[in-house]
C-alpha cells in the first residue's frame, strides 16, 4: 500500500514539474518575444524616419534597423574611431533616445570635476552619453586595482548611480 502512495505522489511531482516547466518556458519565451528587437531592412522603416536618420547623421556607416516593439531603432557607427551610436525614433520620425560612445575628453567639466574628487586615482573607461526628453545622462566605467564601478552622472556632475562591478 504505501508503495502506491509513494508511486502517485511520484506522478504528482512529475505532473506538477511539467506544468511548472512549460509554464516557465512559455513565459520565457513571451519575455523573448517582447524584449528583443526584430532586425529589418531599411526598405522596412518609414521613410519620415530614415530621412531624418540621414539629415542627422550623413556619415553614419555599419546601419542596422530593428524594430524595437513600437519604436524604430538604428545602430550605426561614425567617425574615425567608429563610435556606436543607438537611436530610437518614434513613427512619426521623432528621435526619442540617443545613446552614444564618447571619449572621456568630451564629458562635460562638471563631471570630469567630480570624477577627479570622488575617484581619484580610478581609470574611466566605456564612456557612453544616453540623451532623452532633451537632458543627457552619462555613464562610464571606473576601474582601479581592486575595484570597479559602474558609474552614471548628470550634466551637473551629480552621481545618479553607483553599481559595483
Amino acid at each position: 500500500m504505501k508503495s502506491q502512495i509513494q508511486k502517485q505522489q511520484t506522478q504528482a511531482t512529475t505532473v506538477v514539474g511539467k506544468k511548472v516547466f512549460s509554464t516557465t518556458l512559455l513565459a520565457l519565451a513571451c519575455f523573448a518575444s517582447s524584449t528583443f528587437a526584430q532586425s529589418i531592412p531599411q526598405s522596412q522603416v518609414p521613410s519620415v524616419i530614415v530621412n531624418n536618420f540621414q539629415k542627422a547623421h550623413p556619415k553614419a556607416f555599419d546601419v542596422e534597423w530593428k524594430l524595437d516593439r513600437d519604436y524604430y531603432k538604428v545602430d550605426f557607427e561614425t567617425g574615425l574611431l567608429n563610435l556606436d551610436h543607438d537611436v530610437w525614433y518614434d513613427k512619426s520620425g521623432k528621435v526619442i533616445r540617443h545613446k552614444e560612445e564618447i571619449s572621456k575628453s568630451d564629458l562635460p567639466k562638471q563631471v570630469q570635476n567630480a570624477i577627479s574628487k570622488n575617484f581619484s586615482g580610478f581609470r574611466v573607461e566605456d564612456v557612453k552619453k544616453t540623451t532623452e526628453n532633451n537632458k543627457a545622462t552619462y555613464s562610464l566605467d571606473l576601474k582601479k586595482l581592486t575595484e570597479e564601478w559602474k558609474v552614471a552622472f548628470d550634466s551637473d556632475g551629480n552621481v545618479l548611480s553607483k553599481i559595483a562591478d
